[in-house]
């Protein structure tokens, strides 16, 4: 993935792993799936509490990282934090389809946003930039398409936006049941470090395998030039 120069002098730190798995048989909903979601809700359960989940560290740095883009994460919430407060609420998961629910387990356990797409609808490589102002924007659950601010970081390919950094997909490149291949890239950000980042990918792509049927690959990281951490 590319990353644009202002954005790393402005986020240094900031990160992803990327890759696919492809031959996915992608189905409305199976029960292995639904019983694989009760493990992991019981899981969530046992490691954090509804009051004290703010101030966990991780999801803390997406909190902080959010603040900087203006956007408010106590409205808008990091979709892994979104995912963990659900179960903690007593909440189900929601059940989409046999990929979304995979990979939706793999961002709630690794406590690291996940963004996916249909890799076919994708046009040649991603990249990462601030948004021009005025490009316009159609995520997944909008009805209609929002103008974007300049501050807000982009996801896109050689052709269109496809994600708002990191916490809304585009509804043009959504995974269905029609997917066969699916585009995964695990968002870092500041404070995130790459063993984290590569255990999420190495999840997502384990359920995604189990769950699809499908083969993935091994991730890329970018940028290049990283803090492993310890």
């Amino acid at each position: 993935m590319h990353f644009d120069s202002d954005l790393l002098s402005t986020f240094p730190g900031i990160a992803v792993a990327e890759g696919e798995v492809r031959g996915a048989r992608i189905a409305e909903g199976s029960d292995a799936l639904e019983e694989r979601k009760k493990g992991a809700a019981e899981e969530i359960r046992s490691r954090y509490t509804l009051e004290r989940v703010k101030d966990e560290p991780l999801f803390r740095a997406y909190r902080d990282f959010f603040w900087r883009v203006e956007v408010d994460p106590t409205k808008t919430r990091p979709a892994s934090e979104a995912l963990v407060r659900r179960v903690l609420a007593g909440k189900e998961l929601p059940r989409i389809n046999t990929a979304v629910d995979a990979y939706n387990i793999a961002s709630m356990r690794s406590g690291i946003p996940i963004a996916a797409f249909d890799a076919d609808t994708l046009k040649g490589a991603l990249s990462l930039r601030f948004a021009l102002g005025g490009e316009g924007f159609q995520g997944i659950g909008m009805e209609v398409p929002v103008v974007l601010k300049k501050n807000q970081l982009v996801m896109t390919d050689e052709e269109k936006i496809v994600a708002i950094y990191p916490y809304r997909d585009s509804h043009a490149t959504r995974v269905t049941v029609s997917t066969r291949n699916v585009h995964i890239v695990i968002c870092g950000v500041p404070g995130i470090r790459l063993d984290q980042l590569l255990e999420a990918y190495g999840l997502c792509r384990g359920l995604l395998e189990e769950f699809t049927g499908g083969r993935g690959t091994a991730p890329e990281v970018s940028p290049r030039v990283l803090n492993r951490g310890p």
